[in-house]
């Protein structure tokens, strides 16, 4: 709740940041035109041209990344509750008295992999230490599983089915871990918000032609800024505001529910 917050701070501070701003454009090119009438506007639709361009390929940019980052991440968790639903089923090929204990074991793994999940991104540290217990799991599943292929009882082919199913098991872990830390530098968010602030600016001086302030024109500007910044930054760190991958979780709650 404390990220939405902050997350929605952001989008109302650019929102009033970019309404003060319009109306201080406005207020200086008031000035300029009652100074210098024919040559207040020489020249600076070019200048206003360029950076509402540079503006628009910037959120371009942002939000493709972090739709882009986002769908991956929504991959990421169905791929890896079909690798361990996988690695589960393989254990088939054991014999029979190994069994009980390995499936323990990924019962274990798969409840800690939750708690990580779930305590992200609220508890930071408690989920990294949820990570290490999972961690330490994997070693576990791993010596025990290939002691018990090459056990009396085991299928010859156990070898082979089990061990890259595992692998793939726990690679998974790493990719996953690494798209949570995946994001655009902060400078690429600076410079989002420096160039909406520029972009009011200039869209101010440019309506200073008129006996009033628009302010249907400057409040929609401002809002669609604002709004389209937030759904960025929403879809870029999918476990904190209104966009969320906690549904997909599901898929894992329901490969656990299914162990037992």
């Amino acid at each position: 709740m404390d990220n939405i917050l902050t997350y929605s701070s952001l989008a109302l501070g650019l929102f009033g940041g970019m309404l003060v701003l319009i109306e201080i454009g406005r207020r200086v090119g008031v000035r300029r035109l009652a100074a210098d009438p024919e040559g207040a506007r020489t020249g600076t639709g070019a200048i206003e041209g360029a950076v509402f361009a540079l503006l628009g390929l910037l959120i371009a940019f942002t939000f493709t990344g972090a739709a882009s980052r986002f769908d991956e991440r929504r991959h990421l968790v169905v791929e890896e509750a079909n690798a361990i639903g996988t690695a589960y089923l393989r254990l088939d090929t054991l014999a029979t008295d190994a069994q009980p204990a390995l499936r323990e074991a990924f019962r274990r793994y798969l409840d800690t992999r939750l708690e990580v999940y779930g305590m992200l991104p609220t508890d930071i540290d408690a989920a990294l230490a949820a990570l290490a217990r999972a961690n330490a799991i994997q070693g576990e599943i791993w010596h025990a599983a290939v002691d018990a292929v090459q056990a009396p009882g085991a299928l010859p082919a156990a070898p082979m089915l089990l061990l890259p199913a595992l692998n793939q098991m726990f690679d998974i872990t790493t990719t996953r871990t690494m798209a949570t830390r995946t994001h655009p530098p902060s400078a690429i968010f600076g410079m989002l918000f420096a160039l909406a602030l520029a972009s009011a600016l200039l869209a101010g001086y440019a309506m200073a032609g008129g006996k009033s302030l628009s302010w249907l024109h400057a409040v929609g500007f401002a809002a669609v800024m604002a709004a389209s910044v937030y759904i960025i930054l929403d879809l870029e760190f999918p476990r904190v505001g209104l966009i969320r991958l906690d549904t997909f979780d599901h898929a894992l709650v329901e490969l656990r529910a299914s162990m037992d």
